[in-house]
């Protein structure tokens, strides 16, 4: 049902949504896009469309600004538009970097290029630009490439080489200092000989 509804919002239907098969490995249904997932991906969208959208507001409102001038910087910091876009862009930042840390680089960019759409037409009718139809065009087109990127894995596996020892030890419960179990007694004690035999 869900995977029906975002094919009528996203235009394309989200694989992953779907339940596993009978059958398939557990494994998978980590690698799975969930609606939390989704909603992560969304917030991205739009809180980079809303920010870039307030930034720009508030930027004309203030007029020009230069790097020499660091008075005219924290002016325009302190315009309320400019403050808000800067807030929504850190949530954006705050939202990407969570996609980024369960899904590919290439699979977070353009899955979350549904904000080109969404920024065109608050920059068309809340801001009255002007949108030609070249840049429709455009933006329909890396709109169009977000269902070939959404039919695939969000991640995809890697082989990875040979860990580091102090790495791989940490992931079977040996500390990083090299006690097997917590017991020195056990464990191998370096000596210091004092050079005097017994």
């Amino acid at each position: 049902m869900f995977a029906r509804r975002a094919q009528i919002v996203f235009g394309f239907a989200p694989a992953m949504l779907s339940a596993p098969e009978a059958g398939s490995d557990d494994n998978t249904t980590e690698s799975q896009v969930t609606f939390r997932k989704y909603l992560v991906l969304a917030g991205v969208t739009v809180f980079a469309a809303a920010g870039d959208s307030m930034l720009s507001h508030g930027m004309k409102q203030t007029g020009n600004i230069s790097l020499h001038h660091l008075q005219g910087i924290i002016l325009a910091v302190l315009n309320p538009w400019v403050a808000a876009g800067i807030v929504l862009l850190l949530a954006f930042f705050a939202s990407y970097m969570n996609a980024l840390s369960w899904a590919d680089l290439t699979y977070v960019l353009p899955a979350t290029s549904l904000g080109y759409v969404l920024l065109a037409l608050v920059a068309k009718f809340a801001l009255h630009e002007q949108v030609s139809p070249l840049r429709w065009l455009g933006i329909a087109l890396i709109s169009g490439g977000v269902g070939f990127v959404a039919g695939g894995p969000a991640l995809t596996s890697h082989e990875h080489s040979e860990s580091p020892p102090l790495a791989k030890n940490a992931r079977n419960g040996v500390p990083a200092d090299g006690a097997r179990n917590g017991n020195p007694a056990e464990d191998e004690i370096p000596t210091v000989s004092s050079g005097v035999q017994r």
